[in-house]
């Protein structure tokens, strides 16, 4: 059973497990499959709140077709880099794993894992919209999110009127920045806090210890971000 494809009524099954809350752990238990099966499964056809059993068994079955040599087999072989959609699938399943465990939220995960997995670290809406098998409106609401971070920004595709989701090389850098203005704000809020409640109570001392904790762990953040972005992407003056 292991080493077969999912069948429909698997999916289905998938489904109920996923309406009941249950873990993927817990469905590949009762499903006899691998958690990284399932796992895979969920996330390439819209995710846990997202999943249609009936609608990803027919992608399934479209995805064990010979490709054509049209347009849209190209197109597939531009997003992925010529490379092997198999292996870009298990790179990109697995680092989205890892970037919901850090705490982004799941379709915005998928979307910044699918720019990581392509060589010009951008695609417009619609490529995204092909890759990871989702509506327009789920990629716009992800990109919004991403660009209030300050991961991604737009630019405007100069081969046609599409705009493009494009991720820096600093990305990390940009995100850095981002925890630690959202911890910097935590701080300011424990600290205001703390003067509310009186900074002698202990409610007031244990905001108050939140506070500095906070407002040292940013300032540390953004230097020591700024440091190894100095030395791994130097400006282009820093090159010459």
């Amino acid at each position: 059973m292991p080493g077969q494809r999912l069948t429909q009524q698997d999916r289905r099954q998938i489904a109920v497990g996923l309406r009941d809350g249950m873990t993927y752990a817990a469905i590949a238990r009762a499903l006899d499959r691998p958690t990284s099966t399932i796992t895979r499964e969920v996330m390439r056809n819209g995710g846990p709140n997202d999943y249609r059993p009936d609608q990803a068994h027919r992608a399934s079955r479209q995805s064990l077709r010979p490709q054509g040599s049209g347009r849209s087999a190209s197109a597939r072989a531009a997003d992925l880099g010529a490379r092997d959609p198999r292996v870009v699938e298990r790179v990109s399943t697995h680092l989205t794993e890892l970037l919901i465990q850090s705490g982004l939220p799941q379709m915005m995960a998928r979307v910044l894992a699918a720019l990581f997995t392509t060589d010009g670290g951008s695609l417009t809406s619609a490529e995204l919209v092909r890759r990871l098998g989702v509506s327009p409106a789920s990629i716009s609401k992800a990109v919004a999110y991403l660009e209030e971070m300050e991961i991604i920004k737009r630019e405007r595709d100069p081969r046609g009127r599409a705009e493009r989701y494009v991720m820096d090389d600093d990305v990390w850098y940009q995100a850095m920045l981002a925890s630690a203005r959202i911890n910097t704000l935590i701080a300011e809020a424990s600290r205001s806090s703390a003067q509310a409640l009186g900074v002698d109570t202990p409610a007031g001392t244990r905001l108050d210890k939140l506070g500095q904790f906070l407002f040292l762990v940013s300032d540390d953040l953004r230097n020591s971000a700024e440091h190894w972005r100095h030395i791994y992407a130097p400006e282009p003056q820093d090159r010459q």
